[in-house]
């Protein structure tokens, strides 16, 4: 279980909070995170019974090492939010809470406050991190405040469903990807701004086809830290869009141990393989450094 807001996920995994026995499948998929989802992929009328089921598969599920289980809840202002935020605080399983529909930072304080209630009442001595999920135009045009309204967010993630919706544009996944580039560069850079995670997705196709490897690839490239997937058959395709090669690992690891000689050497520039390396050369090289050991 993780103990703070650090977000080194580079897949998540959905799985209905009605479906208990997928639980343990997904943790085995290779997976980082898992969401379970109390919100869209639960009818009005069994609301109820997959807040009992949610409690039943984490028990079933026990320790995994490494696995971050987060669990989305109805948002904010349905008759479901704080039922579902109660059972999520005293579930000891669960490491993080995705809150759905953020608009404002207002949304992201109310949330704490409501969580630092039932974490006291329940007795839980270590805090749930936070996934922002952004699906509205409102939410799209205060994505920077968003991302650094609560000490408890871990990633900003874009909901491109409800999005494609409130824009009025068409899905990514109808051959479209490229034409969200602006709405997600928009929220990488709000992210990296505040110094939280970022996650793309969800990708609602289910195939580990052409379409979606280039669009794992266009996220990675965008800056996210991960994508967010809906079949376990993603899941390597997202992990490996997410992590540097080997070559790539390598070659950073050059740079940092060129520029510390040339810095002990006092020298205020050094050239390796024909490259003039600069601070900012060696921001990116510490960058890729710190994502090759996100996994091992």
């Amino acid at each position: 279980m993780i103990t703070s807001t650090a977000f080194t996920s580079r897949s998540l995994l959905s799985v209905p909070a009605t479906m208990p026995a997928r639980f343990a499948k997904a943790a085995a998929s290779g997976a980082d995170e898992i969401v379970i989802d109390l919100e869209d992929a639960v009818a009005p009328q069994l609301k109820a019974e997959a807040r009992e089921q949610l409690a039943l598969g984490l028990a079933d599920l026990g320790a995994t090492d490494g696995l971050v289980v987060t669990v989305r809840v109805n948002p904010l202002g349905t008759a479901w939010f704080l039922d579902d935020v109660v059972a999520v605080a005293a579930a000891s399983r669960v490491d993080r809470v995705m809150l759905p529909k953020v608009e404002s930072a207002a949304d992201l304080v109310a949330l704490d406050a409501v969580l630092r209630s039932a974490e006291a009442s329940c007795g839980r001595t270590s805090p749930l991190g936070v996934l922002a999920l952004v699906e509205t135009a409102v939410g799209l045009d205060r994505v920077s405040e968003i991302a650094v309204a609560s000490a408890r967010t871990a990633a900003v993630v874009p909901g491109y469903a409800d999005l494609s919706a409130s824009l009025s544009r068409r899905p990514r996944e109808q051959g479209f990807a490229h034409g969200w580039t602006a709405v997600q560069s928009a929220v990488a850079a709000a992210a990296r701004a505040a110094g939280v995670g970022s996650v793309d997705g969800p990708w609602l196709g289910v195939e580990d086809d052409e379409e979606f490897q280039g669009a794992c690839a266009l996220a990675s490239a965008l800056g996210f830290d991960a994508t967010w997937v809906i079949h376990p058959r993603q899941v390597a395709t997202a992990n490996g869009s997410h992590t540097p090669t080997e070559e790539e690992t390598e070659q950073a690891r050059a740079i940092v141990e060129a520029l510390a000689e040339a810095q002990d050497q006092g020298l205020g520039a050094v050239v390796l393989d024909g490259q003039m390396l600069d601070e900012a050369v060696a921001k990116r090289a510490v960058a890729v450094l710190a994502r090759s050991r996100r996994r091992g």
